[in-house]
């Protein structure tokens, strides 16, 4: 064949596009050069593309301005628990993204990029609309910390004659300043990531240098030292308060191991969940490299090793500084006072050049990275038209729309005016994206797909697990307002998007997980295990033109009553004389059919020579263990001309809009693949000996039958229909009519039951809940031995016992049985042959339709009793015939012959 010979993963994965490429196919993981023309030029390595900016990310604000916080509240026992519990849940989802980026190419987006080729557009599009509203808030924070950082040194104070107090201070004061440092961080970004990057390395030496000079000072300090702390109290008072620096001292350190109070900027008291809020902003950078995937040269080696370096570095200075600051500073300091460290160093302006630096560096990232992740939400156009604009790029790569939108949501993030107010929501909102990362993971894990390779392997399905369970568990005990509001916005962002059902190529984890499942408890049913208190239909429907058979197609769905339901499609012809199987282009369109219906069924279609030979097939090999079809359902063998459905439901007129499905089958197409529906003229692809022959097959094979006529007449069984069908009558005969010499015995047969079985599941379905079901007994009134009496006390005894609640209807038929043994063929031939074939007159058929005209004229649908059909092929036509005299003009008639014994009266 032509496409043997490809070259080897030339592109996308599995002949997808370049630009949804996932598993290392949309660049050369080798080279890192972009496969497409026009793709964006990566020019970070993973020092200056993870490293740095994930080290920045994660020193933020908290590094200087809020390690005082945390210990001084805290203490340090429970500063370093927290740190312990803060780390650990980033360790776990760090092995959870080390294994995705490993797992194949990553493009630009980061996370979200991960999150949505893992777990599919809706989770990925919901969780990264989430994360990019995390990076959001925290970039706020960073930009409201620098904001009091500087009105730490400048801001106007009245127990201070410092001339460089000049800035006036109050929270709208706050707002205006805050806002002019996100303007200026705003003009960086859109200049480009590339330039950021550059001065990040910059920014890292000159925050490493504070860090220093803070290592250092209390070798320097030796002397203690006494501060004034003046805070701005209720009523406009000043508030001061008397600190210490004591340098190494045991009392001290002792003093700082625990212990709570009220914090100063809010006025309110704080506690484990409050003070591990604020500290775990510092752990929200470790996606600040995945961010960046986009502008890496290798980003699936970059990212598990650049973020792994930084994590373990930032650790280890948070715990040096947690130990030296409770070591060193009384209890007052550290809580009245978040900038103490530029009291306690040797050159004050070196903790303060760095608090600006890491807090303006943070910041930045941030804005960055939520805007990579908008352009990739809007590239892959998830949210449709309001997200569109973030597409757009410069000439240079950079999306500047997106870095404007995000702009403008920092902007109201800073209306808050408090870092320590909003903290928790930026916590909460990384701790949802976290265990987002860890639940794909987690679900590549379970799926057990073939193509999840990752090469970094240190980590199982139990660290993801332990990883998800500890993000939720800290969200709620932060904050569980924040966290259930978190919860409900990710819902229902889940709910549009599968209801919005957008385009994607990437592969749904969903169907992963499905198929592992299924697979699973397919096995564990075992048809050995069968009872028949727990039958239901499991219906294979041969269709041989749907244009004609959607009502039918509707009706059936409402009687499988959560069974196996399968539209089965015989394609005639030889596959020695065809270049290729000409089945397997036409299942999309049968699916687009079934998604326009709104059935909940599945499709089986083969090739074969005959109809008859294709349907033994499907009956055979339909299904899996035990999901196979026990029920066959043909279309009536009639000379009625065939009406288009097609032509009268809206869901399939051009009104309705002709835009294509997820796999490219558009109505027009749909509309163009099913022929027209057949003529009166028209030869029949099927003789009545073949059609005959298929009951009669079915029936060998112990499947029951179904035969249906007269369903495009039916009414109320569209998708959109909301009836309960109180307004509907239900029929059921379930007596052999062409063989009333069988309808004598007071006893039931199997036929019967499962005639009434199947009656009684329709009346279950939603559309017929509230239809009346009404059992004809056809009796000998005349008859002297009053049978018919004994007759009508077994069938409600049977009710009863079988829980149906119909009522019983006494049809005297003495007439038409007379007419039954007015006529019988004598023909030597034909004896041994099953007698409803060839021993019934004209006047006989005739009388039984009008019994059936006159009793069951306004009921919606009759069940009928479907005789055995002959064991000889030359009495085929007649059989056929007699059916036709028979339900002729009835309007919806299913007759069944059932071979199952679906009915049980005991527990």
């Amino acid at each position: 064949m032509s496409n043997e010979h490809t070259p080897l993963l030339a592109h996308g994965v599995c002949g997808l596009s370049a630009d949804n490429a996932v598993c290392g196919i949309g660049e050369s993981e080798s080279t890192g050069e972009a496969s497409t023309p026009n793709a964006v030029p990566r020019k970070l390595n993973t020092f200056f593309g993870v490293m740095v900016p994930t080290v920045l990310s994660m020193f933020s604000i908290v590094l200087f301005l809020r390690t005082g916080f945390v210990v001084g509240h805290a203490g340090l026992l429970q500063g370093l628990v927290m740190l312990l519990v803060a780390y650990t849940i980033i360790s776990l989802t760090i092995l959870s993204i080390c294994a995705i980026s490993t797992n194949g190419a990553v493009q630009g987006g980061g996370a979200y990029f991960m999150i949505s080729r893992s777990l599919g557009p809706e989770f990925g599009g919901s969780i990264g609309l989430m994360f990019f509203l995390a990076k959001v808030c925290a970039c706020g924070v960073y930009v409201l910390g620098l904001v009091e950082a500087l009105l730490d040194i400048f801001g106007q104070d009245p127990a201070s004659s410092s001339a460089l107090r000049v800035l006036p201070q109050g929270s709208w004061y706050t707002v205006l300043y805050s806002s002019i440092v996100l303007l200026l961080v705003l003009m960086v970004c859109l200049v480009g990531a590339h330039i950021f990057a550059r001065t990040s390395f910059l920014i890292l030496l000159v925050v490493t240098i504070s860090l220093l000079s803070i290592y250092i000072s209390p070798l320097a300090l030796t002397t203690p030292l006494k501060f004034l702390v003046t805070h701005q109290g209720p009523g406009n008072q000043t508030l001061t308060y008397n600190a210490s620096y004591t340098g190494f001292n045991g009392t001290t350190l002792k003093d700082n191991l625990a212990g709570y109070t009220v914090d100063y900027s809010t006025g309110k008291v704080m506690s484990f969940a409050t003070v591990f809020a604020v500290m775990f902003t510092s752990c929200t950078g470790i996606m600040a490299g995945a961010n960046m995937s986009g502008e890496l040269k290798n980003p699936s080696a970059a990212i598990p090793k650049g973020t792994i370096i930084a994590v373990l570095y930032t650790f280890i200075v948070y715990v040096l500084l947690f130990i030296l600051a409770s070591s060193t500073c009384e209890r007052t300091l550290l809580v009245q006072d978040y900038g103490f460290f530029q009291r306690i160093n040797i050159w004050p302006p070196f903790v303060t050049i760095g608090i600006y630096c890491s807090a303006l560096s943070a910041a930045m990232c941030s804005l960055i990275g939520a805007s990579r992740i908008l352009h990739a939400l809007a590239l892959d156009q998830l949210f449709g038209f309001p997200l569109a604009p973030a597409a757009i790029t410069s000439s240079s790569g950079n999306p500047w729309v997106a870095v404007l939108y995000t702009w403008g949501l920092a902007q109201c993030v800073v209306f808050a005016g408090q870092l320590n107010a909003i903290a928790g929501l930026v916590t909460v909102f990384y701790l949802l994206a976290y265990a987002a990362v860890d639940l794909a993971c987690l679900a590549l894990e379970w799926a057990s797909a073939p193509n999840f390779r990752p090469t970094f392997q240190v980590f199982s399905w139990h660290t993801c697990l332990l990883g998800i369970l500890s993000c939720l568990v800290m969200m709620f005990v932060i904050n569980p307002v924040y966290s259930s509001a978190s919860i409900v916005v990710l819902l229902l962002l889940l709910l549009f998007l599968h209801y919005r059902s957008p385009t994607s190529s990437w592969g749904y984890i969903s169907q992963a997980l499905i198929f592992h499942q299924v697979r699973k408890y397919l096995l564990m049913l075992d048809v050995r295990k069968d009872h028949v208190k727990f039958w239901r239909p499991q219906v294979l429907l041969m269709v041989a033109n749907p244009r004609s058979s959607c009502q039918l197609i509707n009706f059936v769905n409402q009687l499988k009553k959560g069974g196996l339901f399968v539209l089965g499609h015989v394609k005639l012809g030889d596959l020695d004389t065809l270049p290729s199987d000409p089945v397997q282009q036409q299942y999309n369109f049968w699916l687009s059919l079934v998604d326009k219906l709104g059935v909940k069924a599945f499709v089986d279609l083969t090739l074969s020579h005959s109809v008859r030979q294709g349907t033994q097939h499907l009956l055979r090999i339909t299904g899996l263990g035990g999901m196979k079809p026990n029920t066959l359902v043909l279309g009536f063998y009639d000379s009625c001309t065939p009406e288009d459905y097609f032509l009268q439901d809206p869901a399939f007129c051009e009104s309705k809009g002709s835009g294509g499905d997820d796999f490219g089958v558009d109505l027009p197409s749909l509309q163009a693949h099913f022929p027209p529906v057949r003529h009166v003229e028209s030869p029949r692809w099927l003789t009545p000996e073949e059609y005959v022959g298929i009951i009669s097959d079915a029936i060998k094979m112990s499947k029951n039958v179904c035969l249906g006529r007269y369903f495009f007449q039916l009414q109320g069984e569209d998708m959109g229909t909301k009836t309960d069908g109180a307004e509907r009558i239900i029929d059921v005969w379930p007596l052999n009519l062409l063989q009333p010499s069988s309808t004598s015995a007071a006893s039931v047969d199997v036929c019967s039951l499962f005639l009434l079985q199947m009656a009684c599941v329709l009346n279950m379905a939603s559309r017929w809940r509230h239809a009346k079901m009404r059992i004809f007994l056809c009796v000998e009134a005349e008859s002297s031995d009053q049978g018919w009496v004994v007759k009508e006390e077994t069938y409600r005894e049977l009710l009863r016992k079988l829980r149906i609640r119909a009522s019983i209807k006494i049809v005297p038929w003495d007439y038409v049985v007379q007419l039954y043994g007015q006529k019988q063929t004598q023909n030597p031939e034909l004896e041994g042959l099953t007698k409803p074939a060839q021993a019934l007159s004209e006047d006989f058929l005739s009388a039984v339709n009008s019994m059936l005209m006159e009793h069951s004229a306004e009921a919606a649908v009759r069940f009928l009793y479907l005789p055995r059909p002959p064991a000889h092929s030359s009495q085929s036509q007649k059989y056929l015939s007699q059916l036709e005299a028979v339900t002729y003009g009835l309007g919806p008639t299913l007759l069944i012959h059932g071979l199952t014994p679906v009915t049980c009266t005991e527990l």
